[in-house]
């Protein structure tokens, strides 16, 4: 194995309480939506695109708006994680410090490009990975991302990490092993590894 590629919400950090102050924010200004957001409501959603999540959240309303409304809630979502942050998982930094010295890091994830760029910008460790995708830049799956990055870097013998059963999808879709992260959102039943904390990664590489 010469590489480590990862998910980011539910494997690495979880930033749903900001995230859902920011989208409540934004959508108690529109009076076509009645509701409030919740942290459950977005642990159901966490991984999909974002024309998947309007389309969850809010199914009664026409593709021109609900992309409005993403994009607003997306812009805003980005300012408080640059100015709060997220919850890293319990010995986050640590573990990459020690991972980055024997693989290269790289993360794909199904963001939008400002999503990644505050999870860098205020926890400060970009120094760990050595590159990054999302759709928000490319607009491909997470699948193809993957495959994308493996090209790119030169990877030779990468696995997969994360939380739901759409990355063990796009892991398999890339012909990658798939280490199940069963601390953060999803279940899942199909997998190579396991680990049931971030650290776990220490004792499985």
């Amino acid at each position: 194995m010469d590489s480590i590629i990862f998910d980011l919400d539910g494997t690495l950090w979880d930033s749903r309480d900001v995230v859902v102050k920011a989208w409540n924010d934004v959508l108690k200004k529109y009076k076509e939506i009645n509701k409030t957001l919740t942290k459950e409501d977005f642990k159901g959603v966490m991984g999909l695109q974002i024309k998947e999540i309007g389309m969850r959240f809010f199914p009664h309303l026409k593709e021109d708006m609900q992309q409005k409304i993403l994009k607003e809630c997306c812009e805003i979502e980005s300012q408080y994680l640059t100015e709060q942050g997220g919850r890293l998982y319990e010995k986050l930094e640590e573990t990459l410090e020690i991972l980055s010295k024997k693989y290269k890091l790289l993360i794909v994830s199904n963001c939008q490009s400002a999503y990644m760029e505050s999870f860098y910008n205020f926890h400060k460790l970009q120094r760990y990975f050595v590159d990054f995708e999302n759709p928000g830049r490319t607009g491909l799956s997470k699948g193809e991302n993957i495959k994308l990055v493996i090209a790119r870097n030169n990877l030779t013998n990468p696995v997969y990490v994360g939380d739901t059963e759409g990355d063990q999808k796009a892991a398999k879709f890339a012909g990658v092993p798939f280490v199940f992260a069963s601390y953060g959102f999803g279940e899942v039943s199909d997998f190579d590894y396991e680990i049931n904390s971030f650290s776990g990664l220490l004792e499985l590489f």
